[in-house]
């Protein structure tokens, strides 16, 4: 396997893990495990920044790094929509606040949105990457 087909295969792995995230989501919120439903979203995206990143060979696996990596690489320059950014950083705060927080869970329809988020920055990293979802082949 050539060093570019090993990248384009690490590529596809990270967006197969987001759009798995994402499925577990819908169906933790589904189950009423809502703190799981916020964590999985924000891993989605974080799999698919990783899957920019891969793309670079440019990954890491420290969040904070990944998250800076994204703004300076894709958001700056304008490749990727702003809100991809704002998107990013509050799902990260959401899911630290989930994970490690005493506070009260977000509403189903926070966490509602949140998904809607994830999903679109799925689609929006992998029409970057010019990569198709499997059922759109």
């Amino acid at each position: 396997m050539t060093e570019t087909e090993k990248i384009q295969a690490l590529v596809r792995y990270r967006l197969e893990q987001a759009a798995e995230a994402i499925a577990a989501a819908d169906l933790n919120l589904a189950g009423g495990l809502r703190r799981s439903a916020i964590n999985r979203a924000y891993y989605a995206m974080f799999y698919a920044v990783l899957a920019l990143l891969a793309s670079r060979q440019a990954e890491t696996s420290r969040h904070s790094g990944a998250i800076g990596q994204f703004d300076q690489l894709y958001v700056k320059p304008a490749l990727l929509p702003k809100e991809f950014s704002r998107w990013l950083h509050e799902a990260f705060l959401q899911r630290q606040s989930a994970d490690y927080g005493a506070e009260i869970t977000p509403s189903n329809d926070e966490i509602a949105t949140l998904l809607t988020r994830a999903r679109d920055f799925l689609v929006g990293v992998r029409r970057h990457l010019n990569v198709d979802a499997p059922d759109e082949k």
